[in-house]
């Protein structure tokens, strides 16, 4: 398969999670970067979904704005941090692959 992707987003629970082998974690992230995507966010746990929300529209805003991906992930999370202080609702996301 060749999905030929910037960026893909899997906002869902625990979308970044996988087996973890002498090779690093096996799981769908991998799978989709093998698959061609550059730069795939990720959760790592279960994530709320109202909080989720807001912190995807930030950082869709963010990347509209024209933020690299990291910068644009990180401002979203500072300001869902802002109104979500508990990190439950924020810190499960990362960018995996290109930052730019």
């Amino acid at each position: 398969m060749n999905l030929n992707a910037d960026l893909m987003v899997l906002s869902a629970c625990d979308t970044g999670r996988g087996k973890i082998t002498g090779d690093g974690v096996v799981g769908l992230s991998r799978s989709l970067v093998t698959a061609g995507v550059s730069s795939l966010v990720v959760s790592l746990w279960q994530v709320p979904d109202a909080s989720t929300a807001d912190l995807m529209t930030h950082f869709y805003n963010n990347l509209q704005q024209g933020l690299d991906k990291a910068t644009a992930l990180r401002n979203a999370m500072l300001t869902a941090r802002s109104t979500h202080p508990d990190p439950v609702h924020w810190a499960a996301f990362t960018l995996i692959g290109e930052i730019e």
